[in-house]
């Protein structure tokens, strides 16, 4: 063989695998957005919901990750970034506020949703059967758990005479849940201490002011950013010996005393195999919002002990989990 031949074949057999590469078709891309930070428990949930429609994160789909860490004027720019981006759909969660944030980025690019409140009120789908429009997904019992929390604090302390109540005022789910919980809270002839706080100086205000109060238990109107604040509450929580209902089992985990919400894991599956179905061409209008009805009462009789308080044994056996 000829030297110019042989470095006209060592040229194209260089060229070729780059051509090759050039020539594979570019993997679709979700776009998720979360109101909170990275929580790898809960991305796996949604990556094992993509695995049963077929799609492998890195092999047949890319995630693109915006993360508003609990700062909800942040969501706007995230969703708008991924609807420039032009990604084939975008999968919110930690909040209906990254929901809303991605409605509003776009009225066309398909959303999967997963949420613990009422899609409907929060104007995302025109209804359960029939989203309508480009958003579809799940939703778990958090936000309309409120009153039930409460009953759950009244038989953990019966003698209770006002209970304090956490709120984020900037969530949007904040009013609706907080008016449940004053209205319960009325049945029960319990008196309602009302404190925000959307940062940690607040949060420490808010128990302080329990405190001066003289509050007799403590739960909150479900929230990202008080999520991402457990360990900080359940501490505040402990020191001033303020028996509180948590809204995830995350805070029961982490040594809260008790939690009573809805099953996560299983709606961020449900989330994401709708968003491998929506991939392989359905659509968000003809997908019906699928409701995730279990519930989870978790209790930590650790900190029962810390606190000094004897958990009825109506609730122990009413719970899902005790934690020894």
């Amino acid at each position: 063989m000829r030297r110019r031949e042989f470095v006209s074949l060592l040229s194209s057999a260089a060229v070729w695998p780059l051509a090759a590469r050039a020539q594979q078709p570019m993997l679709p891309v979700i776009g998720l957005l979360s109101g909170t930070g990275h929580n790898l428990r809960q991305l796996d949930d949604i990556r094992q919901g993509l695995n049963t429609s077929g799609y492998l994160e890195g092999r047949n789909v890319s995630i693109e990750y915006r993360f508003a860490d609990a700062q909800y004027d942040r969501l706007a720019p995230l969703a708008a970034d991924l609807v420039s981006r032009q990604v084939k759909l975008i999968l919110t969660i930690q909040g209906a506020a990254a929901a809303l944030a991605a409605k509003t980025a776009s009225a066309t690019t398909p959303i999967v949703f997963s949420i613990g409140g009422d899609p409907v009120k929060f104007g995302l789908v025109t209804s359960m059967n029939h989203p309508g429009g480009n958003a579809t997904g799940t939703t778990f019992l958090v936000n309309t758990l409120g009153a039930k929390r409460l009953e759950v604090l009244h038989e953990l302390v019966p003698h209770a005479k006002s209970v304090g109540l956490l709120t984020n005022p900037t969530n949007p789910a904040a009013s609706v849940e907080t008016s449940d919980l004053q209205k319960a809270a009325r049945t029960l002839g319990l008196q309602v201490y009302l404190q925000n706080a959307s940062n940690d100086d607040e949060v420490d205000a808010a128990f302080n002011n329990f405190v001066r109060e003289g509050i007799d238990g403590l739960t909150f109107a479900a929230d990202a950013f008080l999520t991402t604040r457990s360990q900080q509450i359940i501490a505040l929580a402990t020191r001033h010996a303020i028996p509180t209902v948590y809204f995830l089992r995350e805070f029961a985990d982490a040594g809260g005393l008790i939690s009573y919400g809805g099953h996560i894991t299983e709606a961020y599956r449900l989330a994401g195999g709708y968003a491998g179905r929506i991939l392989k061409g359905e659509k968000p209008a003809d997908l019906p919002v699928q409701q995730v009805t279990r519930v989870e009462l978790v209790i930590n009789l650790n900190a029962a002990k810390a606190l000094g308080i004897s958990v009825p044994l109506s609730l122990l056996g009413r719970a899902d989990e005790v934690i020894d």
